[in-house]
């Protein structure tokens, strides 16, 4: 069990709802628990109890790239699930964060495909997983077939396929999707990108550069080449958020992973 002590500060009695669910981002969920009584200078204590119901497989040995007593951040490689599914039962980021932390159940803040690589963050307990949600910032690099423009945005809505449970597209009707972006490197086949997606759409970054006519390399999803790498070449390579508790901003990268990097080496230039 874990405890978390907070102090309701001011001089002017406020409701355990409306302070909580304030400056200290405790979940609608967890109020409901709560009393509804005024208070001023006293201290709370919050005791989470969690259990983990995922099967650990500790032999999947993924980096762990951040962690403190709230929060670890992993470095994810392709072809990791971060969720298990019916076709990924004990190979996935959650069976090997249960290998580290029986006790505690399975919270990403932030979700990758299964071959999209890099950073992840794991939440360790219920209040920290709502602090986190929707503060974190996220930068990618991507390596796209031939040239965008040097810098840019792609301003388009995203919605589901009609057909498809898992595609995405661009159409009127779905939601404002926003992908900023600037390019790094240029090769004969493929740009080096960096890219801050403004908003949080599933496949926003391989839906969008599709759609301005220049698919990741190894996305045939959505239309790119697997002449080069097997894969789509996305990489989540920085996230930036505050600390749970503290509010101190944090800023973890992860390097460029080899199959990606290798799309840039002077043969493929």
């Amino acid at each position: 069990m874990k405890e978390l002590k907070l102090t309701v500060g001011g001089d002017h009695p406020t409701t355990l709802q409306n302070f909580l669910s304030g400056q200290e981002g405790v979940s609608k969920r967890l109020l409901t628990r709560l009393k509804r009584q005024e208070n001023a200078g006293d201290e709370i204590i919050l005791r989470f109890e969690d259990s983990g119901a995922l099967e650990p497989n500790p032999a999947l040995n993924i980096p762990v790239a951040f962690e403190n007593e709230r929060l670890v951040v992993f470095d994810k490689p392709a072809g990791v699930p971060v969720h298990p599914s019916i076709k990924h039962q004990g190979d996935t980021l959650g069976n090997f964060f249960a290998s580290l932390y029986p006790d505690l159940t399975f919270r990403p803040v932030n979700r990758l495909d299964k071959d999209t690589s890099g950073l992840c963050i794991v939440a360790k307990d219920a209040h920290a997983a709502s602090l986190l949600q929707g503060s974190c910032r996220k930068v990618y690099c991507a390596a796209v077939e031939g040239t965008p423009p040097e810098y840019g945005q792609i301003d388009a809505p995203i919605a589901r396929e009609r057909e498809s449970i898992i595609l995405r597209c661009v159409r009127e009707d779905g939601q404002p999707s926003l992908t900023c972006y600037k390019r790094l490197k240029t090769g004969k086949r493929y740009s080096l990108m960096e890219v801050r997606p403004e908003t949080g759409r599933t496949h926003q970054i391989r839906v969008h550069f599709a759609h301005i006519g220049h698919p990741l390399a190894g996305d045939d999803m959505y239309g790119g080449s697997l002449a080069d790498i097997p894969r789509q070449a996305l990489h989540c390579g920085t996230i930036t958020f505050p600390e749970p508790g503290s509010g101190r901003v944090i800023t973890v990268t992860s390097e460029l992973p080899e199959d990606i990097a290798a799309l840039f080496q002077p043969d493929l230039l």
